[in-house]
């Protein structure tokens, strides 16, 4: 029987979604809270890989059980046992051949800025002393609409086949607590994408380059060319979507 969990995290404490030897991530937790109640392994896989640092108010992963449990036993058992820092919304049966990360037809991030320091906010928001041109920024996320070769976005030295990815939404907007949020919406994400394009974003903004030196950063495909990535504590990954028929109830 194959569940697909929908979780959500603060990843300041973790080295990312996926396990790493000696290192604290996300899906080992997740792991570890299964067997804690089940006494056995499952193996769990998440809808993609987030960096150290990044969070998510709905990450989506998929493991098998030999038997049927009724989800809503499973939602509490999982989050009794699961850290303060990682919660399970829900959990649903789906297709035995359903899959958490090659089944997403679209993901959603959105990454926070703020131009006034908080105490509180630091672990979810990048702080910016100085306003940069939200409007010059958004004439270039535009650019990211009519692009298919990531590349320039792109951590290096991936395995990934293909660095193409259908970006269907790209903006920044105000929010009515003074932060402004980036969101973009595509079919998949490359490692790192988000971060390095709200980098390369912030220098248009700071007017240390201009709407073509953007275009030009994105033909190159050359991530040499593009800017620093964000810092991490300002992303977010806020949905992943499936087609219904994998859904069995």
């Amino acid at each position: 029987m194959r569940y697909f969990a929908y979780l959500e995290f603060d990843g300041t404490a973790y080295c990312g979604w996926q396990i790493q030897p000696g290192e604290p991530s996300v899906q080992q937790c997740i792991e570890d809270a299964l067997f804690t109640f089940l006494r056995e392994k499952v193996a769990v896989t998440g809808a993609g890989r987030t960096d150290a640092g990044v969070h998510a108010s709905q990450m989506v992963a998929h493991f098998d059980l030999d038997e049927a449990r009724d989800c809503d036993w499973l939602k509490s058992k999982l989050n009794g046992i699961l850290p303060a820092d990682i919660a399970v919304r829900r959990i649903v049966r789906v297709r035995p051949d359903a899959h958490a990360r090659f089944d997403a037809v679209r993901r959603t991030y959105r990454y926070y800025v703020s131009m006034e320091k908080s105490a509180f906010s630091k672990r979810y928001c990048w702080y910016l002393p100085n306003r940069p041109d939200f409007e010059l920024m958004n004439q270039a996320a535009a650019i990211l609409l009519d692009t298919v070769d990531f590349t320039s976005f792109s951590k290096l030295h991936t395995q990934t086949k293909t660095n193409n990815c259908r970006v269907d939404r790209a903006c920044w907007s105000e929010l009515d607590d003074g932060r402004w949020v980036f969101e973009i919406s595509a079919d998949r994400f490359l490692r790192n994408m988000v971060r390095a394009v709200v980098g390369t974003l912030m220098k248009v903004g700071r007017h240390q380059m201009s709407v073509e030196e953007f275009q030009d950063v994105v033909d190159s495909h050359d991530r040499c060319k593009a800017g620093d990535s964000a810092p991490a504590n300002g992303l977010f990954l806020t949905a992943v979507e499936y087609p219904d028929n994998i859904f069995t109830e």
